[in-house]
């Protein structure tokens, strides 16, 4: 199956590395009519774009969690490309390591502002701006640490079932125009991830059943998919890009 999304244009949110910017280089190869990526620091946005090196990518310093910049940034992207049919969901952190009854709230917090609070602020925006009358697709990127329990990284994982119920109430309130998905990942190869798997890679990846762990393409190649027209019928799913953790038994704590 060809999946394309020839001449829609992207907003991809956490681009400056990892999935965000895969995510952005497989909608350009995909037929993208332009994709605008953000990230926070300025810097970072700007060696992205660099890197992906094409003429059809917008790049624009934006906090995940200002409802001012999620504004702005789609202001801009209506101004440069005329249109938004994609938003992508994608930024999150995780400074909130430990255990919950003794983990800093300082760190939940900024944890839970980024990651559950910053998708319904830049929904809230594509859809005021663009998505209610033009129709579209938004993909959010969840974990399977949203999907079951696991030590460490209780704040993290309860950010991202949050992330799984919002993908499913917006899926409900925004149709039937918007469709509203979202990826679950398992440990992929990511600085955000980074503690789960730099130095223990092989015991990590035999902990999924397709023993190896994920690449940033393979959960860009899914996102690209759920906002194409070849998903169509499909809204308000949560899709494993996990290597079979959630799907057989695999070795607790695993998180994307």
């Amino acid at each position: 199956m060809d999946v394309r999304v020839d001449g829609r244009v992207a907003l991809i949110t956490g681009a400056s590395r990892g999935i965000g910017e895969a995510t952005a280089a497989e909608m350009l190869a995909s037929g993208a009519a332009g994709v605008t990526i953000t990230s926070r620091k300025e810097d970072n946005i700007a060696s992205a774009a660099e890197r992906l090196d094409d003429d059809r990518v917008l790049a624009l310093a934006a906090r995940a969690d200002s409802e001012a910049d999620a504004a702005r940034a789609v202001a801009a992207t209506l101004e440069r490309f005329g249109r938004l049919d994609i938003l992508v969901n994608n930024a999150g952190t995780n400074p909130a390591a430990g255990d919950l009854a003794s983990v800093d709230l300082g760190a939940v917090g900024k944890t839970w502002e980024v990651n559950q609070l910053g998708p319904l602020l830049w929904a809230r925006a594509a859809w005021n701006q663009a998505l209610r009358d033009g129709g579209g697709a938004i993909v959010n990127v969840a974990s399977v640490g949203g999907m079951r329990v696991g030590p460490v990284i209780g704040a993290y994982n309860i950010s991202k079932a949050a992330v799984i119920h919002l993908t499913h109430q917006l899926a409900l309130e925004m149709a039937p125009k918007v469709r509203v998905n979202a990826v679950a990942p398992s440990v992929v190869r990511t600085r955000l991830a980074a503690a789960l798997w730099e130095g223990i890679e092989k015991q990590t990846a035999e902990a999924h059943p397709l023993k190896r762990i994920g690449e940033p393409s393979d959960v860009a190649r899914a996102i690209t998919f759920l906002a194409s027209d070849a998903a169509s019928w499909i809204t308000g799913v949560v899709l494993p890009v996990d290597g079979g953790v959630t799907g057989a038994a695999a070795a607790p704590g695993l998180g994307g």
